[in-house]
């Protein structure tokens, strides 16, 4: 199985959406994302993703030439148009400004509509970690989990991620779907021509299945139940309803090239934390992690992404032969 550095595989994906109607800059943004994830383990959201995006931006599904722009309507918010493009480069245009915000007024909130895919949600908030922030981000995706007790997808996976800086270590990030898994796991399970458990999605009949092309086609069952679906509606509402984009039910999918632009949203949130709790802060976020870190057997939200992310930078990535074959021919 050929072996890529991390900058091989950037250019790999980077080549293949210019190729395919993206603009440089664009598709670097994109690249970074996606192997960003691949790096992390999150294959749902990272070199599988490529030829889908690729398709999308040549039948103009994603405007692969769209440049974000966001306006300040309020102090501490920023209204951000993704104007049908990849996701990335409305999540760079929002990070780049947040922070300073967030320090300057204690909070600040990102509201990008006119969206797309946002890939792995717990880099994003991340970065705002990284630069001293706590930060929450929610995301719609296109319709995937019926209402508790109904059977038509009205919520997407909506994804929910949330990252706190500590002193001295690296930040806790915690980033999940609120379906029981992610759908880029079905997608990348159909991808290897491999089943998948019966406990993560239903048939279009409402049927449990293994079969992962009977699930695209059906719902994703949530997780937790009942309560997964009122947070599915939770974010639903902050992340389409608040940002004015398309509810889950009106976009298009994120899996095929079919259709308008699926024009959903994400909310970020970003807080000083000094702000909240004085000096020394960060610090008593700290003694948390460590009180879950020392007991036997437990660990914290992210420990093998981030084991699996200096084996990647310091081994590369390994892509299986058909995947390389098909992202070259692109």
């Amino acid at each position: 199985m050929p072996v890529l550095s991390i900058a091989q595989a950037e250019d790999l994906v980077m080549d293949a959406l210019v190729r395919n109607e993206t603009s440089e800059a664009n598709a670097r943004a994109v690249a970074r994302a996606l192997v960003a994830a691949e790096a992390d383990g999150l294959k749902g959201h990272g070199l599988s993703r490529v030829q889908t995006y690729a398709m999308q931006a040549k039948a103009g599904k994603v405007d692969g030439f769209a440049t974000p722009t966001a306006d300040q309507p309020l102090p501490a918010v920023l209204a951000v148009d993704a104007a049908h493009g990849f996701a990335y480069p409305a999540l760079d245009l929002a990070l780049s400004r947040l922070p300073a915000l967030a320090r300057r007024q204690g909070i600040a909130v990102a509201a990008i509509r006119r969206s797309h895919h946002c890939g792995a949600a717990g880099h994003a908030v991340e970065r705002l970690a990284e630069a001293g922030l706590a930060g929450l981000l929610f995301a719609n995706t296109p319709a995937a989990i019926a209402p508790w007790g109904g059977s038509v997808g009205v919520f997407g996976t909506n994804p929910i991620a949330f990252a706190c800086p500590m002193a001295g270590r690296d930040p806790v990030v915690v980033d999940l779907s609120l379906s029981k898994v992610a759908r880029g796991n079905i997608l990348a399970a159909k991808q290897k021509g491999e089943a998948i458990p019966d406990d993560w999605a239903l048939d279009a009949e409402g049927r449990t299945t293994t079969d992962p092309d009977a699930a695209l086609k059906g719902t994703m069952l949530p997780l937790g139940g009942a309560k997964g679906t009122a947070l599915a509606l939770m974010v639903e509402l902050l992340a389409a309803g608040l940002t004015n984009a398309n509810f889950a039910g009106d976009a298009s999918s994120f899996l095929d090239a079919e259709g308008p632009p699926p024009g959903t949203g994400q909310l970020i949130i970003a807080v000083n934390p000094v702000g909240l709790g004085g000096e020394g802060v960060l610090t008593h976020c700290s003694e948390l992690a460590a009180a879950i870190e020392t007991q036997p057997n437990a660990r914290l939200p992210g420990s093998r992404r981030l084991a699996l992310r200096r084996q990647a930078r310091e081994s590369g990535i390994s892509v299986a032969d058909g995947l390389l074959a098909t992202l070259q021919a692109l």
